[in-house]
């Protein structure tokens, strides 16, 4: 379970001062997937980052009672200097799991070839986002955070992989994804939420989250 209480978020833009959340209080339960629309520039990259303690709230607490992952695509575990497979058996000791296994599981996946080898620094940003995800897939995660502006991948093969091996996690995984586009989010979750403006409206289903975020943002 990821739980807010009375969360506020906001940041000084140099002109005003942007409000991503004000006084949040909702509960992602294991078993209940929840999709996040929003606009973009509204702050969904920051409640991903808060829910997986990468930033942290200016009020109010977050509670967390299970494996939260990173943020799909996020970066900041992985050391450029560092090749694919040293950061992969980096990452599996300070997780405690098999070097072997995150290796062989994340090379097998990435299909990056002789460049598995290579400093992740000098790969394409299509390279990095392969590799990043196989390594979020390697680890074991109750809640997998995605986020839609995250870099993403145009290799058909890995795609099919990745989102076979993805298929296969949420069987007994739950995730999380913001968005800002209601297709993006009903292939990972039915219950949803809008957020606008600082305030996060919950929803049951996509369906009605879908009727208040297309009207907000016709509007």
């Amino acid at each position: 379970m990821i739980e807010f209480k009375n969360v506020s978020k906001s940041f000084w833009t140099g002109q005003r001062r942007k409000v991503i959340l004000e006084k949040a209080s909702f509960r992602v339960e294991l078993g209940n997937s929840l999709g996040i629309l929003a606009p973009n520039g509204s702050g969904k990259t920051t409640i991903i980052n808060m829910m997986a303690g990468l930033e942290k709230p200016d009020e109010g607490q977050i509670i967390k009672t299970c494996r939260v992952s990173f943020p799909l695509g996020f970066m900041g575990g992985v050391v450029s200097k560092l090749s694919a497979k040293e950061n992969a058996r980096y990452i599996a000791r300070l997780y405690g799991l098999d070097p072997d296994y995150i290796e062989a599981y994340t090379r097998w996946l990435c299909g990056l070839e002789e460049y598995y080898d290579f400093p992740v620094g000098t790969y394409s940003a299509g390279m990095r986002a392969r590799f990043n995800f196989s390594l979020l897939l390697a680890l074991d995660f109750d809640i997998y955070l995605i986020d839609e502006g995250m870099p993403q991948t145009t290799d058909a093969e890995f795609n099919r992989k990745a989102g076979n091996v993805l298929k296969e996690r949420l069987q007994n995984a739950t995730v999380v994804i913001v968005s800002h586009q209601a297709k993006t989010i009903e292939k990972f979750a039915r219950s949803a939420a809008v957020l606008r403006d600082g305030k996060l409206h919950m929803f049951d289903t996509l369906e009605e989250a879908k009727q208040l975020y297309d009207y907000q943002t016709q509007g």
